[in-house]
């Protein structure tokens, strides 16, 4: 994977064989029929971290597992003390200059579709439509007995209501919105259950050890299948969640671009790759087409 600086795309016309890269890049996003694959690293500009990128190497973070989730329940409260203090880190978010570079592409028609592994909602607060969330969103909840989902703020509401004399403080946000807390602060979190039935509830997100519903699965399957260029913006691809789909096209001679900092488990696969920046890197790719 070659880089392209600390100053982002503005020094590829000073290496013959990158600008080379870059007109290729420019001339298949501007041919159209993009799909896009997005992951974490997209979304560390606006501050929230990552698994697997440089924040999350120094956090070293362990995310729940879904048998855990489901099988305690005071894994469950220590799950949601931190995240009600965590999430509110994940809300105040922004998009950044990549999400924004993602809605103009989509805007002037170059883009079939968005297929992201966030769950941060920030490619639609940028103002992009139709994206697919892979791995579901932090601004929703389920029912695990009767699958009915409400709204992140409304079971905000019913927690800060449970608990009105809590006060917890964390410096460290982990991924995904996980607060580290005190064990005295976890102990002292009420959890609440489904207003309608009573049953457990879940973020609606896809935990690890949790599978990606297959429909969800077949409808990337086929998005990726009639692109023109899958590109891959910010995974390091190590989880077979995304990797499959960069696989898939291949498979089909369907050309990928990875824009990542960092090597990727797909390198192997794809066309181009860049290790840059994202925010400055997308913004320049939608000024080239310009």
């Amino acid at each position: 994977m070659e880089r392209i600086g600390h100053h982002g795309c503005v020094t590829v016309a000073r290496d013959t064989g990158i600008a080379r890269r870059w007109g290729m890049l420019t001339d298949l996003v501007a041919d159209g029929e993009v799909v896009i694959l997005s992951g974490a690293g997209l979304s560390t500009e606006s501050g929230i971290p990552d698994y697997r990128g440089e924040t999350g190497r120094r956090r070293r973070a362990e995310p729940m597992t879904y048998q855990t989730f489901v099988s305690s329940a005071s894994a469950r409260r220590r799950y949601w003390a931190r995240s009600h203090l965590g999430w509110r880190h994940i809300v105040d978010a922004s998009p950044n200059a990549g999400h924004r570079a993602v809605a103009e592409l989509q805007r002037r028609g170059l883009v079939a579709g968005i297929i992201t592994q966030n769950v941060d909602g920030l490619h639609q607060a940028a103002g992009a439509d139709g994206v697919i969330e892979l791995h579901g969103s932090l601004h929703r909840v389920r029912c695990l007995t009767c699958c009915h989902r409400t709204s992140r703020h409304a079971l905000d509401r019913r927690l800060r209501a449970a608990n009105p004399g809590w006060h917890a403080r964390s410096r460290v946000i982990n991924p995904d919105g996980d607060a580290v807390l005190a064990d005295d602060e976890v102990e002292s979190f009420r959890t609440v259950d489904c207003g309608g039935c009573g049953g457990v509830l879940k973020p609606d997100v896809v935990y690890f050890g949790e599978n990606v519903p297959p429909s969800r699965v077949e409808e990337c399957y086929a998005l990726t299948e009639r692109a023109g260029l899958l590109l891959v913006l910010g995974s390091s691809l190590t989880v077979m969640s995304g990797y499959r789909f960069v696989r898939r096209a291949a498979a089909r001679s369907i050309p990928v671009v990875i824009i990542n900092q960092g090597p990727t488990r797909g390198d192997g696969e794809a066309l181009l790759t860049f290790d840059a920046p994202l925010g400055t890197t997308l913004t320049a790719l939608v000024r080239s087409i310009s």
